[in-house]
């Protein structure tokens, strides 16, 4: 066997169940031949970017496969790995590589070299004996620690090399840490000492598979719970003790309770700098539960920091909570689920009426509530692409259950939301997943809607169709006014039914329900669907962060 059969074969030892690809790579019809599904896509980024959405809903418990051919191959794919750097997400790249006898010999493109900068480890595989070792080496950093891309370099003579002797690998076992015990009674006695304190979870509690033990400490204390963007869905939102997503938007709840808190515990979160992450109250003291020392002091002072996987170091609070307050936990004496509830009602007050709206064009929180309606949330996974779909829909989806929401936006790439959205489905095939974008969105990755429709991935795209580059008009005032350089034009159902998929365009509010209907028909019958709904320019949404109010950098993508 040769080097790409010893990698094929121990992919397949690893539990890899199909790989993302752009040819052409040699590795592909390796992985072929050990029943690994081999999913073509129409553009590099996208293969990464289904490689991702996999990651994510595997848990990184499974690992997106992304592989792409020496030179134009890894050069096109770079943007969806920094994609995937940025959100700290677990994928394996194998871009080809230069002979070894070529290497570092202009003009080649080095990917080692290239992508140091968006990977958590790159390394040139130089000898076809080393495979085993590398690769044993690349999933223990993909299994542990601050997720994010491995990068192993294939170079094309090592690929078809004969590998000596036989294959002797086990795959990696994923090992979880507990926290400092004194750390954890500190900061459990510093949260119980507060008037008002509240848990922030982030990726990290989703990756520990932590929401049973956020859900019992919530309840254990009486103590309310947001989520970061990319911790949306951590924290089931139908929960009486839930806030909702602290991100660029947010909810009326997250803001009440971030204006008089007085402790915050961040579960799982890096606390990272960022106008996607919401804010962070100036003064407050900060507990932080990470698995990555880096995080700690990072951006913010943390006064407690408890380092370890979050479901293991939750346990140990719990625990904790118990042994000093007793293990029944404490009474609602402060009526917090009481006022959440009140807040609550007030929130959803004040927006019914855009999601009742009948205005032509139609209103986007209208095309969310027919979805909503449409379908289970505790049984589909959304997830949105950038700008005003992303702004509008994160504070609205009821996410109730563990990655039933994919939020993102540390970067803000365009497009990135279809190739997200395939690779959750692959990953969760019983699940409707619904992907929300702009027609913005839709011409950076609409192409490969046809790559659902060949292999048969179900999913459901919306596109809200409104002609225009939401807000970023506001940028170029001038050539808007005078060049109508921020229009744009198009059918995009014609384009989508032409790639394959059933497609439909609603322009009225009544037309929505029976679309959505027939939408999600035809993907619980196996075939993607798209629906082109011509929306009202709407920038309307519901963000309450002020200059000056919080520790939070204000300005735009």
């Amino acid at each position: 066997m040769n080097g790409n059969s010893v990698i094929a074969k121990i992919l397949k030892l690893e539990g890899v169940e199909w790989i993302a690809a752009f040819p052409e790579q040699k590795l592909i019809d390796a992985a072929a031949k050990e029943g690994i599904r081999p999913i073509i896509t129409r553009q590099e980024r996208a293969g990464v970017n289904m490689a991702d959405g996999f990651s994510r809903i595997r848990n990184g418990n499974r690992i997106g496969i992304f592989t792409m051919q020496r030179g134009p191959g890894a050069e096109n794919a770079y943007g969806g790995v920094a994609q995937a750097f940025a959100d700290s997400v677990p994928i394996l790249l194998f871009p080809g590589g230069a002979p070894r006898r070529r290497m570092q010999v202009h003009p080649d493109f080095a990917s080692c070299d290239q992508y140091h900068g968006v990977t958590k480890y790159t390394r040139n595989c130089n000898m076809v004996e080393r495979l085993p070792e590398m690769l044993r080496y690349a999933f223990t950093l993909l299994k542990h620690g601050r997720p994010g891309p491995v990068l192993l370099e294939i170079p094309d003579d090592v690929g078809t090399e004969e590998y000596p002797g036989e294959l002797d690998y086990t795959p990696v076992r994923k090992h979880r840490s507990a926290a400092d015990p004194d750390e954890v009674r500190d900061l459990v006695r510093a949260m119980l000492a507060a008037d008002c304190p509240v848990i922030n979870a982030g990726q990290g509690a989703l990756y520990a598979e932590a929401t049973p033990e956020l859900v019992e400490l919530a309840e254990l204390i009486h103590i309310p719970v947001l989520t970061s963007l990319a911790g949306k869905s951590a924290f089931p939102e139908n929960h009486p003790l839930a806030l909702g997503t602290a991100g660029h938007t947010s909810t009326l709840m997250v803001d009440h309770f971030l204006r008089k808190t007085d402790f915050i515990l961040g579960a799982g979160t890096s606390f990272t700098h960022s106008v996607f992450n919401g804010p962070v109250p100036v003064g407050v003291p900060l507990a932080q539960l990470t698995n990555c020392p880096e995080d700690l002091n990072k951006d913010h002072a943390v006064d407690y920091g408890a380092i370890g996987d979050a479901k293991v170091v939750l346990r140990q609070i719990i625990q904790e909570v118990q042994r000093q307050i007793g293990a029944g936990g404490r009474e609602d004496e402060q009526g917090v689920a009481a006022e959440i509830a009140r807040v609550r009602a007030d929130f959803v007050a004040e927006w019914r009426p855009h999601f009742e709206s009948d205005e032509v064009p139609i209103s986007p929180y209208r095309v969310f509530r027919e979805v909503i309606r449409a379908v289970d949330p505790a049984n589909a996974i959304a997830t949105h692409d950038s700008g005003f779909p992303r702004d509008q829909l994160v504070p609205f989806w009821p996410a109730v259950a563990p990655r039933g929401y994919i939020g993102w936006g540390k970067s803000t790439q365009l497009g990135y939301g279809l190739g997200l959205a395939l690779g959750a489905k692959l990953a969760a095939p019983e699940k409707d997943v619904i992907h929300i974008m702009g027609d913005a969105a839709f011409g950076m990755a609409g192409l490969d809607l046809e790559t659902a429709a060949r292999n048969q991935i179900a999913t459901l795209h919306i596109v809200l169709n409104n002609g225009v580059m939401t807000h970023y008009s506001s940028h170029m005032p001038y050539a808007t006014k005078h060049w109508g350089s921020n229009a744009f034009t198009g059918e995009y159902a014609r384009v989508a039914r032409g790639l394959g998929v059933h497609a439909e365009r609603v322009d009225t509010p009544d037309g929505l329900a029976p679309a959505i209907r027939k939408a999600l028909e035809v993907t619980r019958g196996g075939r993607p669907a798209f629906i082109e709904t011509i929306t009202k320019e709407e920038e309307h949404i519901p963000r309450f962060w002020a200059p000056g109010t919080w520790d939070y950098p204000m300005g735009g993508e």
